[in-house]
């Protein structure tokens, strides 16, 4: 295992760094001789439910430092109802809403708290929108470690006491999520600690490209022709192509797959890239919108997921609040499926792809369902009819309740 730079190759020894010191690239975990690491199929059935089922993939040298609360191994649901009304052949949801705490952030946590140990930091932490919030303040409370967490003005209140009921410290900027993640970074430099998806971020993003491992296991060691994800910093897109590109290293899938990221109209800056076919990313300053969980102005994966988009051939679209609003009525009233706005906007995205020609209708397709709308119940409630309280009378029942029959 070792680390390497994103941008200018160079490789180095896996410490605590997250930023090429030649180039100031990005960081990521690579693994020596990969393409000879051999995982038996029929032995890998048996292993353990979560993450740690892939343990030859992910950047834990001592097992006795995981930390786990059994992330990973969702369910990958065929959707019937759904994908007949959108007029796609084939679509499955990937419901990463179950985790222990509810969103994909668990599987990133895990790793990266398992990571923290290792170095024997005495204390994590993280930057976050709400979900990565819980999962890291859940996962320090169970390796016992001291736990900082830093969110921007503005985060729903069931976030905030979700990270607050596993003891975490709270700290609440009044500024942006970037500025919040700004202070975590110096926090993490005057203290020597470890915060998640900073210092240690190049181990925190192994945890999510767990998520193609499993679409891909799912699905009988194949892959679909397309997966859509939201997109917020841009890591869960590249992660999910790293795992892709890991396990056709090693032999166990061969098809391509396009790779589509969405973000909501109020918040796409990498979007915005993509369509005015730019290199770089313009960060965004004021945002607006329902999706808090990917307000992200200025994401610090947007370079390489928009190279990621674009190399796979996939597409990057945004999606309004009503959209959203709509796609999350969809999966819950037709699906059963409750999902946050952060999560509906992958179902939101590929309605609009559909409708615009940009997927074809014969495509295989894989949404993420990234957070449970537990997290934000207010939202859904502000657009939904309220219920009015009514005597217990069968006359009264009536009126309010259009019912033909009950049989």
């Amino acid at each position: 295992m070792y680390l390497k730079c994103r941008d200018c190759g160079r490789e180095y020894p896996p410490t605590l760094q997250y930023v090429c010191p030649s180039c100031f690239g990005a960081l990521d975990v690579e693994y020596k001789d990969l393409e000879n690491i051999k995982i038996d199929i029929g032995e890998l059935s048996t292993r353990r439910k979560d993450i740690w089922r892939y343990i030859e993939l992910l950047p834990i040298i001592n097992p006795e430092n995981i930390v786990s609360l059994g992330a990973g191994y969702t369910g990958l649901i065929t959707s019937t109802r759904l994908s007949r009304k959108l007029g796609l052949r084939k679509l499955y949801l990937k419901e990463d809403f179950t985790n222990p705490t509810h969103s994909f952030k668990d599987r990133a946590a895990s790793v990266a708290v398992s990571k923290a140990l290792e170095f024997r930091l005495n204390a994590v932490g993280c930057a976050s929108t709400g979900n990565l919030a819980a999962a890291t303040s859940a996962h320090a409370a169970r390796a016992g470690l001291p736990c900082y967490i830093f969110v921007p003005k503005g985060v729903e209140k069931e976030k905030l006491s979700h990270a607050l009921s596993y003891g975490a410290r709270l700290v609440v900027v009044d500024g942006t999520y970037d500025e919040a993640n700004w202070l975590a970074a110096r926090f993490a430099e005057e203290y020597n600690i470890g915060i998640v998806n900073v210092n240690i971020r190049p181990y925190y993003v192994e945890g999510s490209k767990t998520l193609a491992y499993e679409i891909c296991e799912q699905l009988g060691w194949r892959t679909p022709d397309h997966i859509i994800i939201p997109m917020a910093s841009g890591a869960l897109l590249n992660a999910v192509d790293k795992g892709l590109r890991e396990l056709k290293t090693i032999g166990l899938i061969d098809g391509e797959v396009r790779i589509s990221g969405v973000q909501p109209d109020g918040c796409s800056p990498i979007v915005s890239a993509y369509r005015e076919n730019r290199e770089f990313i313009k960060p965004v300053r004021e945002i607006n919108t329902i999706a808090f969980s990917l307000a992200i102005g200025n994401p610090g994966d947007g370079v390489y997921a928009l190279k990621t988009i674009k190399r796979t051939k996939g597409v990057a679209i945004t999606v309004s609040d009503r959209e959203i609003l709509e796609a999350i009525r969809d999966l819950a009233r037709i699906e059963g499926l409750f999902v946050e706005p952060g999560a509906a906007v992958t179902v939101a995205g590929l309605k609009n792809m559909i409708e615009e020609g940009l997927i074809d209708r014969d495509e295989e397709v894989v949404c993420l369902l990234t957070g449970s709308g537990l997290k934000t119940p207010t939202i859904i409630q502000e657009y939904s009819v309220q219920p009015v309280p009514i005597k217990p009378s069968i006359d009264e029942l009536s009126k309010i309740l259009e019912v033909e029959s009950i049989a």
